[in-house]
């Protein structure tokens, strides 16, 4: 390994050479107290900026093991350690005079979720330290400014791994209430199966965000407070007792007038599988980690989904034991989504009326008489959500603001009033029963086997040209094929959408063969992630940074969108 020093020579003799000399710092250098690795050097100033790494010994970071001796906690410390790190850059980034990306400093920024990405990880043996972010090189067109590059590596890195990355610099008090935060959070997932729960709010919690644009909690917000009828106690390992509303399994329909909370309710319940960073006010807002949001998506392509639960006898003759089609309308698509989520093993589904087909989710009495039962080919949700909880234990949450038909069919019945919920079910119920629904007898469904076989593509194999390029969360460019993500609404974070790609890549290469159904292949890459991490699907030479551990339910939809996948 080299010494820090002989970069800093490096530097002296490559200065105001042609941008390719770059090249040739590639490599380690024992810096005091951590090791600086560039792992990639950028082509030029304007191409992306080059990859850099630091690894810090466990005994030289110093963070003791009861901060991540369990998975949640360690997740949970190394998100710390990741803000801190980019509050730091920050200060530094882009202060480098050259062309196109000289000087910028790159780490992924964080939002309110507490996630496990590649920036930032922590051996949970050692206690090494591994660190990840880019570095525009420095330059004036194509001329180095090595002197510029030369502050970044030995004023303001050392400056940035001193006052986030090494434990006895840092405020302990703040770390040991960051560990203790991540244990109640987990232990209140816990509490959800024991109690046959799988949401809970607690009391006091802020649901509303800041903006449209903003998931910081909003100022003067009405603070959440349970139902008394609703309301369970919970008692956290150092939090103590806790008392929220508790959502049990079945149907829980959610009402309420226009702008009075309850898709702010079912946002915080879609997000509640995730992990929220102290003060965000969801902090103990936690939902079942299979939940998955259902909505209807025009235009998406459906690949070989037996959607025959809700959609029989299309005129055109189609099968919908296999449904394929690359323009699905509202209700195919819907139905597809629904039975995708089951394929991809979710206990809960979270359905907005606003953005649901209508002809998927109810027919009235009136449609019901004018056209009748033989001459339509959807069978609607209302008749199937049953089935749904009791025969698969599937549990839906729904949003309603027009339709009263599934005040029938809900177990519990929640209204928003001016953000505050109350229980209404014996009294909706009994308001109810003066508009009974037409019962329409549907035929019996055998739920699926979900044996859809991955073929293998010649085209993906033997290249390492494949490019990822992401779109924020609204999607990826892989193979020159865009893949569209954008009403895969639990994706919160670009890094997530980055490792899809790898995952796509990874999946065609290796696990896509003919035999694997589609289950099989993300169980595999899910078990290869459980032993690697993120490194276990990326296949180059070093790790990069930037990336997100998805969920299987996002993996799942992913796939689900790749239109030359082939099943």
């Amino acid at each position: 390994m080299k010494r820090a020093e002989d970069l800093k020579e490096l530097l002296k003799k490559i200065d105001h050479k042609s941008y390719p000399a770059y090249k040739d710092t590639a490599g380690k250098y024992q810096f005091p107290g951590y090791v600086l690795s560039i792992d990639h050097v950028q082509g030029d100033p304007f191409a992306a900026p080059s990859k850099i790494s630091i690894l810090i010994r466990g005994k030289d970071a110093g963070f003791p093991k009861e901060l991540f001796h369990t998975k949640w906690k360690r997740i949970a410390l190394q998100d710390m350690i990741l803000r801190l790190f980019y509050r730091q850059v920050d200060h530094y980034s882009f202060q480098a005079k050259g062309s196109g990306k000289s000087g910028l400093m790159s780490v992924s920024r964080c939002g309110q979720e507490i996630l496990e990405r590649s920036d930032c990880q922590i051996e949970e043996e050692s206690g090494d330290l591994h660190f990840r972010m880019e570095v525009g090189f420095p330059a004036s067109g194509r001329t180095i400014q090595a002197r510029e590059l030369e502050k970044i590596f030995f004023d303001f890195l050392p400056e940035c791994v001193r006052k986030s990355l090494l434990y006895t610099s840092l405020d302990q008090k703040k770390w040991k209430k960051n560990a203790e935060l991540a244990e109640d959070q987990q232990a209140i997932r816990e509490e959800l199966k024991k109690r046959n729960l799988v949401a809970f709010i607690a009391n006091g919690s802020v649901l509303p965000r800041e903006s449209g644009v903003s998931k910081r909690p909003m100022k003067d917000a009405v603070i959440f407070q349970s139902p008394p009828s609703l309301e369970v106690t919970l008692s956290l390992p150092f939090y103590g007792e806790i008392k929220g509303m508790g959502i049990a399994k079945g149907i829980t329909l959610i009402v309420g007038g226009g702008y009075h909370g309850k898709s702010t309710l079912l946002e915080a319940l879609e997000l509640g599988v995730y992990n929220h960073i102290q003060g965000d006010g969801r902090e103990y807002v936690i939902t079942d980690q299979t939940a998955l949001k259902i909505r209807a998506e025009d235009g998406r392509s459906v690949k070989n989904v037996d959607i025959s639960m809700f959609i029989n006898g299309l005129p055109n003759g189609k099968d919908t034991k296999s449904f394929y089609t690359e323009d699905a309308s509202g209700s195919t698509s819907q139905a597809a989504n629904v039975m995708e989520g089951v394929e991809a093993e979710s206990k809960v589904l979270l359905i907005d009326e606003d953005t649901s087909a209508t002809n998927f989710m109810i027919r009235d009495e009136l449609m019901q008489r004018v056209v009748r039962r033989d001459a339509e080919p959807i069978i609607p949700f209302i008749d199937r959500i049953r089935e749904l909880s009791e025969q698969y234990g599937i549990s839906t949450i729904l949003v309603a603001g027009s339709s009263g038909s599934y005040f029938h069919k809900a177990d519990c019945i929640i209204q928003m009033n001016r953000y505050r919920p109350e229980e209404i079910t014996a009294f909706a119920k009994e308001e109810a029963k003066k508009f009974p629904i037409s019962e329409e007898t549907v035929p019996a469904y055998q739920m699926t086997e979900f044996r859809r076989v991955v073929q293998a593509d010649r085209d993906w194999k033997g290249t390492d040209r494949i490019k990822i390029k992401t779109m924020g969360r609204d999607g990826l460019s892989i193979n020159r094929e865009n893949v569209d993500l954008r009403y895969v609404e639990q994706i919160v974070d670009g890094g997530q959408v980055n490792a899809l790609g790898y995952l796509i890549l990874y999946a065609q290469r290796n696990l896509f063969d003919g035999r694997k159904s589609m289950r099989e292949v993300v169980h595999a890459l899910e078990q290869l992630m459980g032993q690697k991490g993120l490194a276990g699907i990326c296949e180059g030479s070093y790790l990069p940074s930037s990336l997100t551990m998805p969920r299987t339910q996002e993996i799942f939809a992913c796939f689900n969108r790749v239109r030359s996948l082939r099943l």
